[in-house]
């Protein structure tokens, strides 16, 4: 699988784990004949996966077991296309996906009478709109006369880039995560929505604000250093230099360029930060909280500064004052 396409899966997959998000989402996003008819229970998510193996890196999947008001049991599968264009098989791929849940059901009811309903929900967030019919028998190539005998069924489809952003919920803890994840594959779009993106992650709980913004820093190309310090402190200021350093820990395994030399200069800064620490101890016996404190914070050029001046300061003042 791509490395690219990690952090995809595994944003939407979270996204989809929590059932009040979940719950948001099928029913703003169902057709109103079949959201209507949702009990207020929350859906409980049914573990497995069941793309196949060479779609993975693609797709990602999440079915979600449910109740009607009348007590009926059913089944609401998400089939989530992270692709950059829509791919036009995707009838066949979800027919074969249900069916395999399905049989898993089966396994697990072997004295069934009746199959339970699965809806088929694809949720889009390619760059390329989706052109692709939502319908099975679009694949089917049969004279006009054969449809009424043949297999059919609709999927119902969610393209974010078609929807407008303020549009994509009407709950402030879903919207969030689907912004980001729309701009995610428009690189060209991506400064221009970060006053939105900010004030959308003010109203999102301190967990999420933390997951979306590592995905932020993965997938969004046109950002740099700069870029994510100006929306943390916009947003939550005091968890700058803690996210900050668990970002250039975890992007390393991400392939932005920009990122990459990020990385090398965090590791460069502590580095010169540590040392600084100790020589400071060594020179004048202790390291006060506020000298601590300022070099924890310290840019690299300062670091830098502060360990040439320490050879000739007579005190503490002399290191970290700074020169006219």
């Amino acid at each position: 699988m791509s490395k690219i396409a990690h952090p995809h899966d595994r944003f939407l997959k979270i996204l989809l784990s929590d059932p009040k998000r979940t719950a948001c989402l099928l029913r703003e996003r169902l057709p109103v004949e079949i959201s209507e008819l949702l009990s207020d229970e929350l859906p409980e998510l049914v573990g497995g996966s069941f793309v196949d193996q060479e779609l993975q890196e693609y797709l990602t999947d999440r079915l979600f077991r449910v109740r009607t008001v009348h007590g009926q049991e059913a089944f609401l599968y998400a089939l989530i296309d992270h692709k950059s264009y829509p791919d036009r098989f995707v009838g066949w791929q979800l027919l074969r996906y249900m069916i395999r849940a399905l049989e898993q059901w089966e396994r697990e009811n072997p004295k069934w009478k009746r199959l339970p309903a699965i809806v088929p929900l694809v949720v889009y967030h390619g760059a390329d709109k989706w052109r692709i019919p939502n319908n099975f028998l679009a694949l089917v190539d049969a004279p006009t006369g054969w449809r009424q005998y043949l297999l059919d069924f609709k999927f119902s489809l969610f393209d974010l880039g078609h929807v407008e952003d303020h549009r994509l919920s009407k709950q402030p803890h879903l919207r969030a995560w689907l912004l980001a994840a729309k701009y995610a594959t428009r690189d060209g779009k991506q400064l221009e929505i970060k006053d939105f993106l900010v004030e959308v992650l003010t109203e999102i709980p301190a967990d999420d604000f933390m997951l979306i913004m590592r995905y932020v820093v993965e997938t969004y190309r046109n950002y740099d250093e700069k870029d994510v310090r100006e929306i943390i402190r916009r947003v939550r200021p005091e968890e700058e230099e803690k996210m900050m350093s668990q970002f250039a820990r975890s992007v390393i395994e991400n392939t932005n360029p920009k990122w990459t030399q990020m990385v090398r200069q965090e590791g460069e800064r502590k580095g010169k930060a540590e040392m600084l620490t100790r020589q400071v101890q060594r020179r004048f016996g202790t390291v006060p909280d506020w000298a601590r404190e300022k070099i924890a914070n310290a840019d690299l050029s300062s670091l830098e500064e502060w360990s040439l001046r320490i050879f000739d300061a007579q005190s503490l003042d002399d290191v970290f004052t700074d020169k006219v």
